[in-house]
């Protein structure tokens, strides 16, 4: 997997445009947020998430899309159970997954982040695969923009606390962590 910066779009993984996005006010890429996701909730490997970041969810499947479905929202990243990564938005626009946010007093973190959904739930362990995704991901993301950095790697709940709580407490943080050192040593 490789970064192309003038693109913003990802070589080696699974492209699903969305058409959620805009431009980024200043084009800076300073914070890396970590979501879950799953649709319906708890069920995984359904393609509604590709769908709902697509603005296509069908309402009539499941009673809970009704109430999502005129949402208007993206991330630039989801990795599935099985590690697969698919890009949504490219990494020099703004995504929408944020919501209403702030990081060390700053406003509005969709400005100058990259989201990343992992398919999951707050209450489930994520995967060896994501895991292992997820690091290799991040380690691309932070060779290509060097204002973020592992310390500016947060939860939604961590920039929007008592509206979100993903990536939920089966999130192993330090798991993430020591993967991203490991193969930092490695380098």
């Amino acid at each position: 997997m490789r970064l192309d910066p003038a693109s913003g779009w990802c070589d080696g993984i699974r492209h699903c445009p969305s058409p959620n996005f805009n431009e980024r006010p200043r084009g800076e890429v300073s914070l890396l947020v970590i979501h879950n996701i799953s649709l319906p909730p708890g069920q995984f490997g359904t393609g509604k998430v590709q769908q709902f970041f697509q603005n296509r969810l069908p309402v009539d499947e499941h009673r809970y899309f009704a109430g999502i479905a005129q949402l208007t929202v993206s991330a630039h990243f989801l990795i599935e159970r099985d590690g697969g990564i698919t890009q949504f938005v490219s990494c020099n626009q703004r995504a929408w997954h944020a919501g209403v946010s702030s990081f060390e007093g700053r406003e509005n973190c969709n400005d100058f982040s990259l989201g990343i959904e992992l398919e999951g739930t707050d209450d489930l362990p994520f995967t060896d695969a994501q895991y292992q995704a997820l690091a290799a991901l991040t380690r691309e993301l932070l060779r290509v923009y060097p204002q973020m950095s592992v310390e500016r790697i947060r939860g939604h709940s961590d920039i929007a606390p008592g509206r979100k709580t993903d990536p939920g407490p089966c999130f192993d943080w330090a798991r993430m962590r020591a993967d991203l050192q490991g193969e930092e040593s490695k380098v």
